[in-house]
């Protein structure tokens, strides 16, 4: 959490004041009701983009609700978003692991609660409808690609460690959205080979993106708690400092470029 502090720190002494407004909101995808956490930046008096953030396999956790206030301090409309129903969470990974399953088994399930917090976030006063991204991290990271994959009209996605693989690899044409991947070079989770098949998939569709490998970065390289949810759950996961300001920087810059006027 002192990371956060210093990079929120650095944020208001570059001149962007805040005055967020942070609550907790209700949507649906068919008949599941989805708890989301929107935040917005009220120092910012015209039409903003909005971000939707895409929690890890944890499910949307105080994390993911800090990356969407982190956004905001940056002058962005940002929704954490449900992707399992009813708020759903848990630090136990055979809990998680049931979670993220439920929703990656079902690839329909998983766009219509991606385009619910979409839909969501569009119709919110102060965003601009026309600018729209996605972040995502470990699974939220695939969920973000896949949805960049299929077509849906986003200006720009950013993986933070998440997995590459696919059953719906994009097509020629198809992508729409600008990809930036931010990857931990010794993250176990993720092979070479499936970088080389993401790689190539990405240069057949014809898609923008960019990706990026940092040196001695594990899985969950950006979240604070990896390593004691990795210790209590044996997991191969760790935080990076390094790693985590320089994937920030690295999405920021994105977004500056992306959304420019």
């Amino acid at each position: 959490m002192k990371h956060y502090l210093i990079l929120l720190a650095l944020l208001f002494s570059s001149g962007l004041q805040a005055a967020l407004h942070e609550e907790n909101v209700d949507y649906k995808a068919g008949d599941t009701v989805l708890k989301g956490y929107l935040v917005r930046n009220d120092a910012k008096g015209e039409k903003q983009p909005g971000v939707l953030v895409v929690h890890e396999w944890w499910g949307l956790n105080d994390y993911a609700r800090e990356r969407a206030r982190m956004l905001a301090n940056l002058g962005y409309t940002a929704l954490a978003v449900d992707m399992y129903g009813d708020g759903k969470s848990s630090e136990h990974a055979s809990d998680a692991a049931g979670f993220m399953n439920s929703v990656l088994e079902n690839a329909d399930l998983k766009k219509q609660r991606f385009l619910a917090a979409k839909a969501f976030l569009e119709k919110q006063p102060g965003v601009d409808a026309a600018k729209i991204a996605a972040i995502g991290y470990c699974f939220g990271g695939s969920v973000v690609l896949d949805m960049a994959r299929s077509g849906v009209d986003l200006a720009a996605v950013v993986s933070f460690h998440g997995n590459l693989v696919t059953k719906t690899p994009a097509e020629p044409g198809m992508v729409k959205a600008q990809i930036l991947v931010l990857n931990g070079a010794d993250d176990s989770l993720v092979s070479a080979g499936s970088i080389a098949d993401f790689e190539r998939e990405m240069t057949r569709a014809g898609a923008k993106y960019r990706f990026v490998n940092y040196p001695g970065a594990k899985h969950g390289f950006t979240n604070p708690d990896a390593d004691r949810l990795g210790k209590a759950n044996n997991l191969p996961i760790a935080y990076n400092p390094e790693a985590d300001q320089k994937s920030w920087a690295a999405m920021r810059q994105f977004f500056q470029t992306v959304f420019q006027p």
